[in-house]
């Protein structure tokens, strides 16, 4: 079943050029998260159907490193997998009220046929006034035989917490685009060869506990689509709901 898990020193080699010279202590933090689908940039990686999942973050020296692994249950989109792992590294740094976070992700996908992993590495920009969190950023693949080519992602996020509630609003848009050597694997990531997503939804956070629902959309189009890897028919408008507790 681990067959697939073949990063290949993926994260040895992103940690040059981003381990800064300072030192700081080490800090740990986990979560368990249940929720109605598995949903990323619009589409849905478990074919519209419940998951589990769970993230490890460790932060020393201004670094990260983080771990999520998902049931996405003989998923369409990625060749069969019954879970995906992702295992990130990055850091971050402030310009003045401004938080820059660059990153390489490596997605291995357990139980797949075929090769399926890829990588990806992206950086944002954040920045917080009162009770409002907006974020920019870009993700990019670089051509790979697993997503057929190369893919660009953009996006924008923006949290606002309601004051004197435990409640935080979510709003978010990004496109996706790139260039296919092969359109078929290319609608792994971007069906249809480009598209857009969006986001709305609705936080309750207690303690270690989060509850959330969202309005999940793209302009992807199910209208007689006949899927390798697309998996048009939970890429369209649609609700989710997901609970998360946090150690």
């Amino acid at each position: 079943m681990i067959r697939h898990l073949r990063m290949r020193g993926v994260l040895a080699a992103a940690t040059c050029g981003l381990i800064p010279p300072a030192v700081a202590q080490e800090t740990r933090s986990a979560t368990l998260e249940a929720m109605s689908e598995e949903e990323r940039r619009g589409l849905s990686w478990s074919e519209g159907r419940a998951a589990l999942g769970g993230d490890l973050h460790v932060s020393t020296g201004g670094l990260v490193a983080s771990a999520r692994a998902v049931t996405i249950r003989n998923s369409i989109r990625h060749g069969g997998a019954d879970a995906v792992v992702d295992l990130a590294l990055g850091t971050g740094w402030d310009v003045g009220a401004v938080k820059l976070r660059t990153e390489v992700v490596g997605h291995a996908f357990v139980g797949a046929r075929g090769r399926m992993d890829y990588v990806e590495a992206g950086g944002s920009a954040s920045y917080a006034y009162g009770p409002l969190y907006a974020t920019v950023g870009v993700i990019a693949a670089p051509s790979q035989r697993a997503i057929g080519g190369s893919n660009v992602h953009v996006y924008a996020d923006l949290n606002a917490g309601i004051p004197g509630t435990p409640l935080t609003v979510l709003a978010g848009v990004g496109h996706s685009s790139g260039k296919s050597s092969d359109s078929v694997r290319a609608d792994r990531l971007r069906p249809g060869g480009t598209y857009s997503n969006w986001r709305l939804g609705l936080e309750h956070r207690r303690d270690r506990v989060t509850i959330g629902v969202d309005y999940i959309g793209t302009d992807v189009s199910a209208a007689g689509a006949v899927d390798t890897f697309a998996d048009r028919r939970n890429a369209t408008d649609r609700i989710i709901g997901r609970l998360q507790v946090s150690f």
